[in-house]
């Protein structure tokens, strides 16, 4: 590192270009090529995504992306004369407008389900001629002037459907642009000085920048969820403005202890540099570790998240020196600088707040960590009432077309229609329809269906469709006990004796799909991860206590901040007050990938903290002051840090897409949690517990384990580092 960190001083203004033109060259490459992100929720071997294969290879048609245009009249019905004028001419508008392939209109022979049982309310369905990024931005938005066009006093028309969703959906840039702001006033008050609150964020955002282009550029290699840049710039904007911060804190310290301008740098880059790459390091692990769940949606997003956070480390530990360079003393503020003229270089000492807690907490660990618990266990309590789904338009904003359109449709045609279940039957014999409709009024007859539909087809057609209405909503418990209900009773006994195999499909199956695929893959992923972070930990600090007890720590952490999300997305706790949309289930793949960036960046807090405390335990053999002092030097820069992460984390919950902003409210929680009850008293107070033994390991173990240093090997560094680190 120490050579690594020279080079990039000695040559800052060559490092400074250099990064300029690889922004430059990987912006230039993705303008030329663009992306190719993938909106596949399928899930091989799984019921659902045969039933959506056959359908697909049987009648194309029928796969393609649509949205709903719904309207309702206040009195009298929609088969009116004068409702039926005016939407019959946007109708006709709507056929005939830009990306446009097919509408199928209630008003035409064929639509008369289309129609409520009250006669009040009906839909149309808009067929576009492509899918996901195929459809034309500017194709959805005129269909929706013009069927807003239709409005009128007694006469209500909403749109629903992804494609108008995603229209709507607010640009996580603005989210972004938020938490920079945050960000920026964090660290003006953790450092006092413009210039150095500038030096982080720069870093952060160029890592941002050429991170976000990468992942464009490799969409077209893998297969990458459209969601994975956001997801990657949420964890990168959090880790690329700590890691900065963590260094230059460092080399703040060096300078007003009186070292030379290149020394400080060498040092910090030296001491929290490591620190920087070990721990980004294991979010990378962590992040990757996705892959063993072998499910393409969130393989994409790990490889994403793991580019970006590379991106991070890079420039923390090549860009950072030679800005540094550049500044010199100009990081410290004028007073910290006059200071140094005029009474000379002066150690940094702990005093003050986090010196007098980390005294607190070594006379109290058996009172504290006992409160700790407590507060962790309160926390995780609506853990266990956890449930898995997907949230659809229902889950909206209220003020949203999208949730008008959707509230309608369940009040006009029953709660189970905005999530209708396809039976799709491979028939053996086309031709023969007796089978066919034996299995459809055996459905019929089964608890919880509503409605049961054959679509219309040709009778010797090889795949034929029966559509399934439960009298339940898509998220309701019930209706994932009725796709159970029909894959292990109703359909095995219709398909006795006959000559046909059937797939229950549709978005609801595929969604309740995912969330028993993850469930079922979710105790190998969490051994995974918690191994891997237990055996980096192990090498790093060589000890059994100190793994052990931060892979501990970190599940708790987890089911705590998870406890938050349940209360406040799956339970309702003020999702709708603050505009995110009524209560719902939690994302299926929400656990996996917090749990994965989670433990990632639990592991940073973990390094830096126990890092400080090994140098100490090194030079002094002495637990219970080299705990204290290193609780008391990293306090307050890992709370800033926390604090900078929280913020950032925060801004994206009001971006408009509920699955993000779940992820948002789960990290900040577990952020606070990990920093301000887990590394501020737990931790601490565990450790002060535990005594010496937090450093024991046998001396076989030791001895086959490779060597893998996160302080520096030079003994004067190390002392050096001993009075100027993170404090």
């Amino acid at each position: 590192m120490a050579r690594l960190a020279r080079w990039c001083f000695r040559h800052r203004l060559l490092t400074l270009l250099l990064w300029i033109l690889a922004v430059v060259g990987i912006f230039l490459a993705q303008r030329t090529l663009g992306t190719a992100y993938s909106t596949d929720f399928s899930l091989p071997g799984t019921e659902s995504t045969r039933a959506l294969q056959l359908l697909s290879s049987a009648a194309p048609a029928q796969a393609g992306e649509s949205a709903n245009i719904v309207w309702h009249v206040d009195s009298g019905t929609v088969r009116d004369p004068a409702v039926r004028q005016r939407i019959s001419g946007m109708l006709d508008q709507v056929s005939h407008a830009p990306g446009v392939s097919a509408v199928g209109s209630p008003y035409e022979p064929a639509g008369a389900a289309q129609i409520s049982p009250d006669g009040r309310t009906a839909f149309a369905t808009v067929t576009f001629a492509g899918h996901g990024q195929q459809i034309k931005t500017g194709d959805i938005r005129n269909v929706i002037d013009t069927a807003e066009r239709a409005r009128a006093p007694g006469l209500d028309v909403e749109l629903g459907g992804s494609p108008i969703q995603r229209i709507n959906q607010v640009s996580t840039s603005i989210s972004e642009l938020v938490g920079v702001l945050a960000a920026a006033v964090v660290l003006l008050i953790a450092f006092g000085s413009i210039l150095a609150m500038l030096l982080p964020l720069a870093v952060a955002l160029l890592s941002l920048a050429a991170g976000t282009l990468t992942i464009g550029l490799l969409s077209h290699l893998l297969t990458i969820a459209d969601i994975a840049p956001t997801v990657a710039a949420l964890i990168g904007l959090g880790v690329g403005i700590d890691y900065a911060l963590f260094i230059v804190t460092r080399h703040r310290n060096g300078l007003r202890a009186g070292l030379a301008v290149e020394e400080c740098v060498v040092k910090a880059l030296n001491t929290s540099g490591r620190a920087v790459l070990f721990a980004g390091g294991t979010v990378c692990v962590a992040m990757l570790g996705l892959l063993v769940l072998q499910l393409s949606f969130l393989t994409g997003i790990g490889i994403a998240a793991a580019v970006m956070v590379l991106f991070t480390m890079f420039t923390a530990v090549t860009l950072l020196p030679a800005l540094l360079g550049f500044l010199g003393t100009r990081v410290l503020t004028r007073r910290e600088r006059r200071r140094l003229a005029e009474e000379g270089p002066h150690e940094v000492h702990t005093r003050g707040f986090w010196s007098d807690l980390s005294a607190f907490v070594r006379r109290h660990p058996a009172i504290l960590t006992p409160v700790a618990l407590v507060i962790l266990a309160v926390l995780s309590v609506p853990l266990f009432a956890l449930h898995l789904g997907a949230s659809d338009q229902g889950n909206d904003p209220a003020g949203t077309t999208t949730r008008k359109a959707y509230d309608l449709l369940a009040a006009g045609f029953g709660p189970g229609f905005n999530g209708p279940l396809q039976l799709v039957a491979e028939v053996r014999s086309p031709g023969d329809q007796s089978a066919l409709n034996a299995l459809a009024q055996a459905v019929r007859q089964t608890p919880g269906v509503a409605q049961v539909a054959p679509v219309p087809s040709r009778p010797d057609a090889p795949v034929q469709v029966v559509q399934v209405i439960p009298t339940t909503a898509p998220q309701d418990v019930r209706t994932n006990d009725l796709i159970d209900d029909l894959r292990n009773r109703v359909i095995p006994a219709a398909e006795r004796g006959h000559t046909l195999r059937v797939f229950v499909g549709g978005q609801t199956a595929i969604f309740d799909d995912f969330a028993t695929v993850i469930t079922r893959k979710l105790p190998l992923f969490i051994g995974v991860i918690v191994g891997l972070g237990f055996l980096l930990l192990l090498i790093a600090f060589r000890s059994l206590l100190v793994p052990l007890t931060a892979a501990v720590m970190n599940l708790i952490a987890a089911a705590a901040s998870f406890g938050v999300v349940v209360a406040f997305f799956q339970w309702g706790w003020g999702s709708e007050a603050l505009g995110l949309g009524r209560a719902g289930p939690v994302e299926s793949f929400l656990p996996v990938m917090m749990l994965a960036i989670l433990f990632g960046l639990s592991m940073d807090y973990q390094v830096f903290l126990v890092s400080r405390m090994h140098e100490e335990w090194v030079h002094s053999r002495d637990n219970g002051y080299s705990v204290m002092v290193g609780q008391a030097a990293t306090g307050r820069v890992i709370t800033a840090a926390a604090t900078i992460m929280i913020a950032v984390f925060l801004a994206f919950v009001f971006g408009g897409q509920r699955a993000i902003a779940e992820f948002g409210l789960g990290l900040a929680s577990a952020v606070f949690i990990d920093a301000f009850v887990l590394r501020t008293i737990l931790v601490p107070a565990l450790m002060h517990l535990f005594g010496n033994a937090n450093w024991w390991l046998p001396r076989w173990i030791d001895g086959w384990l490779p060597h893998l240093a996160v302080e520096p090997t030079d003994p004067d560094e190390a002392a050096t580092s001993l009075r100027t680190a993170g404090r």
